[in-house]
């Protein structure tokens, strides 16, 4: 379960990432490439959340899953 969290919140940088690309883009075809990598970024991060909801998996029941990881 850890991985498919982990995998919400890299993909949730990564969308990030490339919304500021698209924020940053200048020129048409920067602007096409950042609209590429921000639609396939949004869609990555909504497969993780599925498969996170699927296991019943949120940001509550991680952080305690981090403390016994750390208490262990």
């Amino acid at each position: 379960m850890w991985h498919v969290f982990m995998d919400v919140r890299k993909s949730q940088m990564e969308w990030e990432r490339a919304h500021m690309m698209f924020q940053e883009a200048t020129g048409q075809d920067q602007i096409d490439y950042a609209i590429y990598m921000l639609e396939a970024a949004e869609r990555k991060y909504q497969m993780n959340l599925k498969q996170a909801k699927q296991l019943n998996i949120n940001s509550v029941f991680m952080q305690k899953i981090e403390q016994q990881r750390g208490n262990g």
